[in-house]
């Protein structure tokens, strides 16, 4: 099969012919139709981050397809079944974080002693197949393209458990920080939740595309923030945890503010001088917080409340696709096709 391989940490993306997977029990093996791309694809295979223990180094965690084979054991799929990718396949189930048998969810991969985590300790989603736990995958909604699929398995994914864990309550004014992959639909699932939207970006080229997606007012800072009437919620969903803190400028009285995405560079830091203590406010973190999330994301994609905006790449374009995320130059999500 094709198969986008990376080589080394920093070297270029480059479509090969890889061995095609089999299904080992209780797996199923996907052909693979649409793959999103996710930042911390970009981070693991330029050295970020850790790179990937697998071989060869396939990334990826938002790939979309239909099953075209089952493993041994395997029920609750068959083939021609339409289904997503996540990025926690599962827990060791032998840990001592396994043994409390918490579902399975981003917290599985901080915490468990050796998860199958998508991309990272198991082949990725960029390839022409790939062979995961059944139980790892989400069922397809008919009315969602493999395309509009992609980016909702993580993007999507993280944005709506960033919402749901900021315990949003009717009337809240929820304020997004950073409008790119995850933030154009935490954007859309804010308002199509009936929240009054505030985009928080640095970049004027999106403000006309933030009130497009939900967004009743656009600012640049904290500081904005609070003179617009300030926000309930904060949902920051941007890579710099600088910009979070200094959100919380506009952050109301018992207000909620939630880390959905990750800073490789920098801490999360909350001002002494700004009297926390008294504010009553609360800070959280989310990632994939359990697969109802991801159904409910699917879900409301389905129904045309919420539009995944993509740019659409053919493999053999894999490595302009890696070079325009890490630049941040795609609206919004870049969206692999194979």
């Amino acid at each position: 099969m094709k198969a986008a391989v990376v080589a080394e940490a920093g070297s270029p993306w480059e479509i090969r012919e890889v061995p095609t997977p089999e299904p080992g029990p209780g797996e199923v093996l996907i052909r693979v139709h649409a793959s999103g791309v996710c930042h911390n694809d970009v981070w693991l295979t330029n050295g970020v981050l850790p790179f990937p223990s697998i071989n060869p180094t396939i990334a990826g965690h938002e790939a979309a397809g239909e099953v075209v084979a089952v493993g041994a054991g395997v029920t609750s799929r068959v083939v021609g079944d339409r289904v997503g990718t996540t990025w926690v396949q599962g827990g060791c189930g032998r840990c001592d974080y396994c043994t409390l048998n918490l579902p399975v969810t981003g917290q599985t991969a901080m915490h468990c002693a050796a998860p199958t985590l998508t991309g990272m300790t198991a082949q990725g989603g960029h390839a022409e197949y790939i062979a995961v736990r059944a139980s790892s995958t989400v069922p397809l909604p008919k009315e969602v393209a493999y395309e509009h699929a992609a980016p909702v398995l993580c993007a999507g994914y993280t944005a709506l458990s960033a919402l749901r864990a900021s315990d949003p309550r009717p009337g809240d004014r929820v304020a997004v920080l950073g409008l790119g992959g995850l933030g154009h639909l935490a954007v859309q699932f804010a308002a199509a939740f009936g929240h009054e939207v505030v985009a928080i970006t640095q970049s004027p080229d999106k403000y006309d595309s933030a009130r497009r997606l939900g967004a009743s007012v656009v600012v640049t800072n904290g500081e904005e923030l609070r003179d617009s009437g300030g926000a309930d919620i904060i949902l920051v969903t941007g890579t710099s945890y600088a910009a979070g803190a200094d959100a919380m400028l506009g952050l109301r009285v018992n207000g909620r503010i939630t880390l959905a995405s990750i800073d490789p560079f920098a801490p999360f830091t909350i001002d002494p001088s700004a009297q926390f203590f008294a504010q009553g406010h609360r800070v959280t973190g989310a990632s994939h917080d359990g697969m109802n999330h991801l159904t409910e994301a699917l879900a409301l994609v389905a129904a045309g409340e919420v539009t995944p905006s993509i740019e659409l790449f053919d493999s053999t374009r894999i490595a302009d696709a890696i070079d325009r995320v890490d630049k941040g130059d795609v609206r919004f999500r870049a969206v692999i096709t194979y």
